[in-house]
């Protein structure tokens, strides 16, 4: 693992353009594979979890090319998938294990094994299964819920699901699964969840009906995506509107950045706390749209105030949430986050790794079992943050240590290539401009 130091920094200063979105990259590339047509991907994010995807789909043998800045994906069409002697490895990428199953149960007489990497292990499917099988599809898993576990593929009927707690992923899979099912599947949410799948779908010619939290498709022939431009990653992004916010009198410009009103919970919080961000962020549409609005974010250093994040917040803010305990350290005031069950089937058990390693930096911080309350007391003292393998965590400390009093080293800083590979340059690329 590796360990690196970082000293408190002076004003943050400069223009950083924002690496691809993850979720997108992981949809972008899945979509193309389905496609029989070929597929150009522009921006697509090269990092460690996207790679398992790129990984995944060449296994079920789509045809991948890389020309300059685009990939061009050819996939054999929506069933169409090759079977394995061997499983599927996911690595550590929750999105592929959740999303690519929901292909794989269409595929009449195939079966397909899904394994991962220690942490993926520890993280349940029994939320994909359940719909999976009331489609009709066979799924068995570890101990009942956990990886690694075979998907064996079925005819598939349409159904109408009710998530029983708000996610993308899992309403995403339905969804997926919808489009190779007899008649029309549904799902509906408790809350909102990101919406690129229902956004992809679209631009892809797809018929997909979504009002209030109710999205539904039917079986289609193939897809018609043709070329996607990935946007800038608003929960890589944080990290950097973060730093400039806590780091006084700095002034960076986040170019780039993906404004989906589902994405951008953070920057709602952020700026209730006092955060100075200006872009042109994305109100909730009447309709979903097949496009990805973009934005840069013009972030300065500000006084924050504490803030109460309620239930229905956390799903659009749910990779963002240990930055926002970060900030409320700086706050006045009590910082509360609640409904965030989510976080605790993270690469780690979230709620519990950033409040032990916020309480090791000097925070005034408690665990409950949705959530975690923070009082502000100016800042922190600084110290040594492990960051258990997961990636937010590691750049959660990096921002800690640019704005405490003493600085921080965090062990694993390497975890940050699952989803933010340039992470290090870019930071000292800021301090360098400083």
């Amino acid at each position: 693992m590796t360990r690196v130091r970082f000293d408190p920094a002076p004003p943050l200063k400069g223009s950083i353009t924002a690496p691809p979105d993850k979720s997108i990259s992981h949809r972008a590339a899945l979509f193309a594979a389905m496609s029989e047509d070929p597929v150009s991907i522009v921006n697509y994010l090269d990092a460690g979890d996207t790679n398992s995807t790129l990984a995944a789909i060449r296994a079920l043998g789509v045809l991948i090319e890389q020309r300059a800045d685009e990939l061009v994906v050819r996939g054999g069409g929506m069933r169409s998938v090759q079977e394995l002697d061997a499983p599927i490895d996911v690595g550590n990428a929750g999105t592929l294990m959740r999303l690519l199953p929901g292909w794989l149960a269409g595929q009449e007489g195939g079966s397909w094994t899904l394994d991962g990497d220690a942490s993926i292990r520890r993280r349940p499917v029994d939320r994909i299964a359940e719909p999976l099988r009331m489609m009709g599809a066979r799924v068995d898993a570890n101990e009942g819920r956990f990886p690694p576990f075979s998907v064996h593929g079925a005819h598939l009927r349409g159904i109408e699901y009710e998530l029983p707690a708000a996610s993308a992923q899992v309403k995403s899979c339905v969804l997926i699964a919808g489009l190779v099912a007899d008649g029309e599947t549904a799902v509906v949410t408790p809350s909102a969840t990101r919406d690129h799948t229902e956004r992809m779908l679209k631009a892809a010619g797809v018929d997909i009906r979504c009002v209030d939290r109710r999205a539904a498709v039917g079986n289609v022939d193939e897809l018609e995506l043709e070329r996607v431009v990935i946007p800038g990653d608003m929960s890589s992004a944080a990290f950097l509107v973060a730093a400039a916010v806590l780091v006084p009198r700095s002034r960076v410009v986040v170019e780039n950045v993906g404004t989906n009103w589902t994405r951008a919970g953070f920057l709602r919080i952020a700026n209730r706390m006092g955060a100075v961000v200006v872009g042109d962020l994305e109100d909730e549409p009447h309709d979903v749209p097949a496009e990805e609005p973009v934005s840069d974010l013009d972030v300065r250093a500000a006084p924050l105030v504490a803030t109460d994040v309620d239930p229905y917040e956390v799903p659009l803010a749910i990779d963002e949430l240990p930055l926002v305990a970060l900030l409320g350290c700086f706050a006045e005031g009590e910082t509360v986050v609640r409904g965030a069950h989510e976080l605790r089937l993270k690469e780690t058990d979230r709620i519990t790794a950033v409040v032990q390693g916020l309480r090791q930096l000097g925070a005034e911080i408690e665990a409950w079992d949705d959530g975690f309350a923070v009082t502000g007391t100016g800042g922190l003292r600084g110290g040594v943050l492990d960051a258990q393998g997961d990636h937010r965590l590691a750049m959660m400390g990096a921002v800690a240590g640019l704005a405490c009093r003493e600085g921080v080293e965090v062990i694993g800083m390497d975890a940050a290539a699952i989803s933010y590979p340039d992470f290090l340059d870019d930071m000292r690329a800021l301090e360098a401009l400083a």
